[in-house]
């Protein structure tokens, strides 16, 4: 799939991402210029891990974003739609309790969870308005959705030269390093298309969360939601 559109065939993300599951962590803290650590920590600590926390992380790739959660002591389920980023995270991180699971379908029951978080991933969902609706669902009363996910940079000039880099930079670079470079096409046109901060906000309201706060991380290049199940 090398066009991001609103009707992403499942079978085709997912196989995708099993085509850059391997050098996955690699080749984005590449693109990102080294700052998906950055926005891993921001992340980690709005999300606010502690031992005996019940934590699901929604297409968590190979399981970068569920490691630190896990560390700080919760008890965290690391999902994904892709068989590749599950054998992947399991040989990468066998520590962590992985399974396939889909972001409009989770087998799990009904408040669940006290944070249901989904960090890079909602853009690729089929319909990212029934995920944040499935999210709701698995969450406890009290409980809290934290998504992360890349944004619209609030500062024209700097929107700018990163919509360039976009569009320009991120495939060229994307060929000499990734086995898919046209996932990082993909990549790229699907950030275009995702809808800025306060559409997603609203959409998360539409779906049944309450409070629903964003911190902008590199000048708005990533935001990081989160939302009350009420």
């Amino acid at each position: 799939m090398s066009r991001a559109n609103l009707n992403k065939d499942p079978d085709e993300v997912a196989a995708m991402f099993d085509g850059v599951a391997k050098r996955y962590d690699l080749v984005n803290d590449l693109l990102s210029l080294g700052r998906t650590k950055v926005w891993r920590k921001a992340a980690t600590k709005i999300i606010d891990p502690k031992p005996g926390m019940v934590i699901l992380d929604v297409a968590a790739g190979p399981g970068s974003s569920s490691e630190p959660l896990f560390k700080a002591g919760a008890t965290v389920f690391a999902t994904d739609f892709s068989e590749g980023m599950l054998a992947q995270g399991r040989k990468a991180r066998p520590y962590l309790n992985f399974s396939k699971a889909d972001a409009l379908n989770l087998p799990f029951a009904a408040n669940k969870f006290d944070v249901v978080t989904i960090s890079f991933g909602l853009r690729n969902t089929v319909s990212y308005e029934k995920a944040l609706v499935e999210a709701f669902r698995v969450s406890k009363p009290g409980g809290r959705m934290v998504v992360v996910e890349f944004s619209q940079p609030t500062w024209p000039p700097f929107r700018t030269i990163y919509t360039k880099y976009l569009m320009r930079l991120l495939p060229m670079i994307a060929k000499k390093t990734a086995a898919n470079p046209d996932a990082y096409v993909y990549l790229a046109e699907s950030i275009r298309a995702w809808p800025d901060q306060p559409a997603l906000a609203a959409s998360m309201e539409k779906a049944g969360w309450s409070s629903v706060t964003w911190k902008n991380l590199t000048f708005g290049v990533v935001a990081v939601h989160s939302g009350i199940k009420g």
